[in-house]
């Protein structure tokens, strides 16, 4: 029987990548094939990001340093031996599972008692830090505002291979200070990052000076595709025209979504659609639009 090339089992394995009990049974049969399918088993993990037992595995993956932020919350860590495989390696998205992953692995230690919301905080950005150290290969990435954090920071700049970002702020209270940061965070990150194709900003209060840097960041990257600016109170006459000038010029879009935003006149949206040929999607969902829209 002629042995057939480790390209053509990765092409059959991949193609199962949705069919979780054949890959596993598929991947007992012999080392070679568990090495082909491992890192496609683990590159998706998505709501398998909300099972304890993936939790576990993934604190067993922290490094002194993140282990060490975690103290003063008393986390229990597993009592486990390291994984055989280095799997977080082979990660490509961190989704929004991970925040109800944190969740129910407190609650399968502690059944009985409500976490606080800044020890689930502590646990996910320890993880998240984690999980931008050591993915070799991550495109997606969802984040909130426990963005700002130094290690999430240093390692976020360092992650060229990142393709889509999604920023949301849940907490109406985040303090200005914080707020400064994360944004000056995330500009930071864009200029150092050019191969981003999309960008999804939610609840993020912007303002007239972080725009026009968020725009220009934005300007300089060559492959853009895809821009969301969800609920961020975008308002003032000076925004919407800083907008306007960069859909104008920003030619590598196709996708945009401004849904949420206060306009106080249609016609600012309409302009750089006709000069903007590539634009094919345009969503303004439930924008507040004035007497002239």
């Amino acid at each position: 029987m002629i042995a057939l090339p480790v390209e053509n089992y990765y092409t059959i394995f991949y193609n199962l990548q949705y069919d979780y009990n054949a890959l596993f049974s598929c991947a007992l049969v012999n080392r070679q094939w568990c090495r082909i399918i491992i890192p496609i088993l683990w590159s998706e993990p998505r709501h398998h990001f909300k099972d304890p037992r993936l939790m576990r595995i993934l604190l067993l993956t922290l490094n002194i340093e993140e282990q060490t932020s975690l103290i003063l919350f008393n986390i229990t860590f597993p009592n486990q031996k390291k994984p055989l495989f280095e799997y977080t390696s082979y990660i490509t998205s961190i989704t929004y599972d991970l925040h109800y992953g944190v969740r129910n692995y407190l609650r399968s230690i502690n059944p009985n008692i409500i976490e606080k919301e800044i020890r689930k905080h502590a646990i996910k950005r320890s993880l998240i830090t984690m999980l931008l150290r050591t993915s070799k290969n991550l495109k997606y990435l969802y984040l909130d505002e426990i963005i700002r954090n130094r290690l999430i920071y240093e390692n976020l700049y360092e992650k060229t291979t990142i393709t889509s970002v999604n920023l949301c702020f849940g907490n109406d209270n985040i303090d200005v200070i914080k707020h400064k940061a994360i944004i000056d965070g995330l500009i930071k990150f864009l200029n150092k990052n050019s191969t981003l194709t999309s960008l999804n900003l939610k609840l993020i209060r912007l303002g007239i000076k972080d725009m026009e840097l968020l725009l220009e960041s934005l300007y300089k990257n060559p492959v853009l595709k895809s821009l969301g600016l969800y609920s961020n109170e975008i308002s003032t006459e000076e925004e919407w025209k800083l907008l306007v000038k960069f859909l104008c010029k920003k030619t590598t879009l196709t996708s945009l979504a401004l849904s949420g935003n206060n306009l106080e006149s249609e016609i600012r949206i309409i302009e750089p659609i006709f000069k903007n040929t590539t634009l094919t999607s345009i969503n303004l969902g439930c924008t507040m639009l004035g007497s002239e829209g």
